[in-house]
């Protein structure tokens, strides 16, 4: 493998030289910087990057850690980050937690000694603690979708109360009354805040919040399938499902067939996070729409900010509303399909 003395001397200059063709080119005349740059190639040269970053404290990385990528929302959030972070010469290494609190602090534990510049993170718990062992390191941080409630760190996220909010008003403008929230796990901020905007609606509706109607679960297909699946399996049925997010939904849709029900005829569903048109050909779900590309250039530029201007900016939250869509997975209540007989 070709070294920097190997470029010096097919280039006719000095190591020194051939280094400040790549840390320093402005000071290096062209003629001499286009025959460095042809040995280079030549070669086939390789400059030792943790070299550099050892003597710049950069490693121009950034780390994106993230808990489902197989979801459309996080792949369009992957997607802008690494738009945003290229376009300012840096590299993204991406990590799934599947929402594991202990693979989490794995992946924290492992970019930490990569010497990454900055974190993006999603946290698979509402708590500080992760966030926290990030800063010890005076690493910056910037927080995606989730409040961390005591942390001192900007925060990028969709206001997911109203978005729950919204859709549950939308319902009970249908006719529902009977309105199952299948939630995701309460121990994640959006997670709350959805079940605190459907209380909220059913509550200024006059309409009292049954919690049998409040099932908790997991953000997955798998979760939305299962907590359906028992609720349909009961003599009461409700009249329509809010999903808290669209995999949950979709998991809902697949029980509700399954047991032989009609969509909106029968239940209707609505679900906070939208479904792109390339995954079902046609969009179908009502919806509390996010805007999940957006978030993730705000988070990036908050972070590079950060990276590049250490102390000088106060912490802030972005909070970025939700779009209201209604389609046809929703219906006006079906009085005649209330109980099993």
């Amino acid at each position: 493998m070709a070294n920097i003395r190997d470029v010096a001397a097919l280039a006719r200059v000095s190591p020194i030289t051939v280094s400040r063709v790549f840390n320093n080119p402005e000071r290096v005349s062209p003629p001499t910087r286009a025959r460095v740059e042809a040995a280079v190639e030549e070669l086939g040269y390789i400059p030792n990057q943790i070299a550099r970053s050892l003597r710049s404290n950069r490693t121009n990385t950034l780390a994106l850690v993230l808990t489902d990528i197989t979801n459309p929302f996080w792949t369009s959030i992957a997607r802008s980050v690494e738009d945003a972070a290229s376009g300012q010469g840096f590299n993204v290494i991406l990590c799934n937690t599947d929402e594991n609190e202990a693979k989490q602090e794995e992946y924290l534990s492992v970019l930490l000694r990569k010497r990454v510049d900055g974190f993006l993170l999603v946290p698979a718990r509402s708590e500080a603690s992760a966030v926290e062992s990030i800063l010890r390191q005076n690493v910056p941080v910037v927080v995606l979708d989730r409040r961390v409630p005591g942390a001192e760190v900007d925060v990028v996220r969709s206001d997911s109360e109203a978005g729950a909010y919204g859709l549950t008003r939308h319902l009970i403008c249908l006719g529902h009354r009977q309105i199952a929230m299948l939630c995701g796990p309460l121990g994640v901020s959006t997670a709350q805040e959805r079940v605190d905007g459907y209380r909220r609606a059913l509550t200024e509706a006059g309409i009292p919040v049954d919690e049998h109607w409040i099932r908790e679960g997991e953000y997955t297909v798998e979760s939305g399938y299962a907590v359906a699946s028992e609720l349909l399996a009961e003599r009461v049925l409700p009249s329509a499902l809010l999903g808290a997010n669209n995999f949950v939904a979709m998991g809902a849709i697949r029980a509700i067939r399954e047991a032989g029900l009609r969509l909106p005829e029968d239940i209707s569903v609505a679900c906070i996070d939208d479904i792109p048109d390339w995954l079902v050909g046609e969009p179908f779900l009502t919806v509390a729409a996010q805007s999940p590309y957006d978030m993730g250039l705000r988070a990036t530029e908050l972070l590079l900010r950060q990276i590049r201007e250490p102390g000088v900016h106060p912490t802030q939250e972005i909070l970025l509303p939700t779009e209201l869509v209604l389609r046809r997975s929703t219906a006006a209540v079906n009085v005649n399909h209330r109980e099993k007989t």
